[in-house]
């Protein structure tokens, strides 16, 4: 395999350069993990338990070194530190909650009652798990840490964009023997990726709809099951009873939160016409004030994009709503400083045939549009073939449910917006092309990673062939 350049996002040079596993090596991987995942399955919950916790000092041992690899993967602190705290919790949670949530099932037939059954849960032997830039850490550990606990060897492959946290976690890894012997993870490109999905046994994959649809097609070819989150296009509704300075410090915050590469991340903004133009202004006005974390990491609000080309999608899409009658309110010019920042920019008079409202944005910028009722707002924020998530905002709460419930999309904020960022306790499904397979969230996040076996017990006598005789339903 050739190796491969890294550029830094705040300075725009490369710095960093890794070679990916070959075929013959990822295949010599993978025949390792599955080897040593009997033993891992038949020690227990109790053990693995016990073995995750011990990951998790690890990973507090070497929290700097991590902190540090993912401060230069992605041009931020704050949500690198807090990347590694979200995945030691997730530890945390999925210890406590998972051995619960193993309760094999046991009943009997309500047709023929000398039946009776019971469950055995067999997780998959080895699970492939391909993971994004935008949150490198948590997303690749957010599926691999469960189907850990279940049971299943896991193989992660971080993005080529964002590397270096890899080297930095690996350390730890090694610090848990019984761990190292079936979790590996191995930054690659696109094409390690699609030699690992007939690998393993499941594939999760974070990304985009197009890559999204690769990994699926492969998995299918393949005949394994795919878990998908792929990409968004999330609305939020502010409705005419809507608190103005709540609604648009919510809008300021959820849209460009982590430079907006987040796929909860808000990219339409739908208000009613009775108090769009004091929004526009508001949020403009607040939209000004943010500041990029540039040239001091340790300020400012708003990091570098990433991944450059992303900032090149972003401005493209900028610069053609503007060419169709859009007008920019604030920020609007992406800015080179060796890296590229854009600041929060507020776009109006923007339409759907524009793709700054059709196709995913990934950077902090704010289309907001007016609506008449509420017909007409909900059928903006379904109108797309995206349906991750979304927000609404209303006076009560009750109002701003009952608009959630008809839209089209896996996990609604009510009077906040990108809550499905911190909630990881409830189950949700994707919508529409944002994703497929059992949610990653609640109790399904675990149990996916499990095919149910039923174990199936006659009491009585089996039935002899000869009750099954047509001279025995003959007409008498």
């Amino acid at each position: 395999m050739h190796a491969i350049d890294v550029t830094n996002p705040r300075t725009g040079q490369v710095d960093y350069q890794f070679t990916p596993l070959g075929a013959s090596e990822l295949q010599a991987l993978c025949g390792r993990l599955r080897t040593a995942q009997p033993a891992w399955r038949d020690a227990g919950m109790d053990h693995r338990v016990a073995v995750l916790q011990r990951f998790k000092v690890a990973l507090e041992r070497h929290q700097a070194e991590i902190v540090a690899a993912l401060c230069t993967d992605t041009g931020r602190y704050l949500m690198a530190a807090g990347e590694v705290t979200s995945t030691i919790g997730a530890i945390d949670r999925w210890c406590r909650e998972a051995p619960g949530l193993m309760r094999e099932a046991e009943g009997r037939s309500t047709q023929v009652p000398t039946i009776h059954y019971r469950n055995q849960w067999v997780p998959y032997p080895l699970i492939g798990v391909i993971s994004p830039w935008n949150f490198p850490m948590v997303l690749a550990f957010i599926d691999a840490i469960p189907a850990l606990l279940a049971g299943c060897a896991v193989l992660i492959k971080p993005s080529e964009i964002t590397p270096r946290f890899a080297d930095a976690v690996r350390p730890a890894i090694e610090d848990v023997p019984e761990l190292a012997t079936v979790l590996a993870i191995h930054a690659g490109a696109g094409e390690t990726g699609a030699a690992m999905v007939p690998l393993v046994d499941a594939v999760c994959f974070t990304g985009s709809v197009r890559t999204g649809r690769i990994v699926a097609e492969s998995a299918a070819r393949a005949f394994i099951p795919a878990f998908l989150e792929l990409g968004g296009k999330d609305p939020v509704i502010v409705t005419e009873t809507a608190d103005l300075d709540l609604a648009t410090t919510v809008v300021l915050r959820a849209s460009v939160l982590t430079t907006g590469q987040a796929c909860q991340s808000l990219e339409r903004v739908y208000v009613h016409g009775k108090l769009y133009d004091d929004f526009v202004a508001r949020l403009a006005e607040k939209a000004a004030r943010v500041t990029l974390n540039w040239p001091d990491l340790h300020q400012g609000e708003i990091g570098p994009f990433i991944w450059g080309r992303q900032a090149d999608i972003v401005q493209d899409q900028i610069d053609e709503a503007v060419t169709q009658g859009a007008r920019v309110l604030c920020g609007g010019k992406v800015e080179d400083h060796g890296g590229k920042w854009l600041r929060p920019t507020v776009l109006v008079d923007v339409t759907h045939d524009m793709k700054i409202m059709g196709e995913e944005t990934f950077g902090p910028v704010m289309p907001v549009m007016r609506y008449r009722d509420v017909e007409e707002a909900i059928c903006l924020a379904n109108d797309g073939v995206y349906g991750l998530s979304a927000a609404v905002i209303a006076g009560t709460e009750a109002e701003a449910e009952a608009i959630g419930r008809r839209i089209d999309a896996g996990g609604i904020s009510i009077n906040d917006g990108a809550l499905t960022g911190v909630m990881h306790e409830c189950e949700k499904n994707s919508f529409k092309c944002s994703g497929m397979g059992g949610s990653r969230m609640g109790p399904g996040g675990f149990t996916r990673f499990f095919r149910k076996k039923a174990l199936i017990f006659q009491t009585a006598r089996p039935v002899p062939i000869e009750a099954f005789d047509e001279a025995n339903a003959a007409p008498k």
